[in-house]
């Protein structure tokens, strides 16, 4: 009998281990061992530019100028960013910056302040 979890996008019980990722045979869904031995696939590891762990309500600084895209406005290196929130997707960050309103970050072009 295999120990290893059910997938956890359609549940089905046929799951196969190759290297460091557990691999559904149904749906072809591929998820770390590192997540099945945290709980599950549920846990968001985000990390900064440092390698830092981000969490909701971090504060976070840029450390690159950043184009924001359709307008001329420029997200300058040094710019403080409080009170993120971690979200699923390319842009990991939604957040609120002074002077330019909402938008959304790459987890890799910010440190945790």
């Amino acid at each position: 009998m295999s120990d290893l979890p059910h997938c956890p996008k359609c549940n089905s019980e046929y799951t196969y281990e190759d290297g460091g990722m557990v691999i559904c045979s149904e749906c072809a869904h591929e998820w770390s061992k590192d997540a099945v031995a945290e709980g599950g696939d549920d846990v968001r590891i985000i990390k900064d530019a440092n390698g830092n762990l981000l969490q909701d309500g971090d504060s976070v600084t840029v450390i690159k100028d950043l184009k924001v895209k359709g307008t001329s406005l420029v997200v300058k290196v040094g710019t403080k960013v409080k009170n993120i929130r971690l979200v699923d997707g390319d842009h990991d960050i939604d957040c609120k910056i002074d002077g330019i309103g909402p938008m959304k970050l790459k987890s890799e072009f910010v440190k945790k302040a």
